[in-house]
């Protein structure tokens, strides 16, 4: 069910990201002090907002899992933090490079804001090898949606406390009160490429869970027909209608 529409998000992605680029090239001014490096900033901010927010929808996705125990929700938690946290480590990549740039160092220690995002970084890296460590696939299902929901809480809390943090060197480039805020024509390719960094998301997204389904069918089929040549017994076999755990 994952798979359709997927061909019309696809284009849409590439539509989307293509005329965002193009724009941010060609048509977005120059910024006075870093010149033309600055443009890594409608890939790297897009991705790191698109990449937040997917962590808080496996949050909340895992608090449906947990409310009704349907294995779709827990399926769409691990899809939405493992795309999100390849998003994360784009943003991390980018960021470094932007960073090496502008300030001749590869990573600032003293910006509250790059080690937030390391922090929550880091705490999703450990989701896959915590999920995978427990065998009994209705444990580690519950104990993931757990994980998840207690981690989904902490981007927001993380988020308005590095915002309220005082001095900071990142820049506030979408707060007006810190005289940061972007220009018009740095704003629409901005803007476009959030929209085309959601579709992204969502695409790889649909795609993955199209791969774990259809993973997950066959499998059923392979056992079913094993199970009619002798081999396995039916008994062990789950309901046709069950769906597929998640699976490494």
């Amino acid at each position: 069910m994952y798979s359709s529409k997927l061909r019309i998000y696809t284009l849409a992605t590439v539509v989307t990201l293509a005329t965002a680029f193009g724009l941010a090239a060609l048509y977005a001014p120059i910024e006075a002090d870093q010149g033309f490096s600055q443009k890594i900033f409608y890939v790297h901010v897009p991705m790191a907002i698109v990449a937040l927010g997917g962590f808080v929808y496996g949050g909340i996705e895992g608090l449906r899992y947990l409310r009704t125990r349907d294995p779709k929700h827990d399926l769409r938690s691990y899809t939405a933090i493992h795309m999100s946290v390849i998003l994360g480590l784009g943003v991390l990549i980018t960021g470094s490079i932007w960073a090496k740039v502008a300030w001749d160092v590869w990573f600032e220690w003293r910006e509250a804001t790059l080690v937030s995002f390391l922090i929550v970084f880091l705490l999703y890296a450990t989701y896959q090898p915590l999920r995978f460590a427990i065998l009994d696939p209705e444990k580690q299902a519950r104990y993931a949606a757990v994980f998840a929901v207690t981690a989904g809480a902490f981007v927001p809390l993380n988020f308005m406390a590095v915002r309220l943090a005082e001095p900071f060197i990142h820049p506030r480039v979408l707060n007006n009160t810190t005289g940061g805020a972007l220009p018009t024509e740095m704003k629409i390719p901005f803007y476009i490429a959030l929209v085309g960094m959601t579709l992204l998301f969502i695409t790889l997204c649909k795609l993955e869970m199209t791969h774990k389904l259809t993973r997950g069918r066959v499998k059923g089929l392979e056992r079913r027909l094993d199970a009619l040549r002798g081999e396995t017994d039916d008994s062990t076999l789950p309901p046709r209608s069950a769906a597929p755990q998640v699976v490494a």
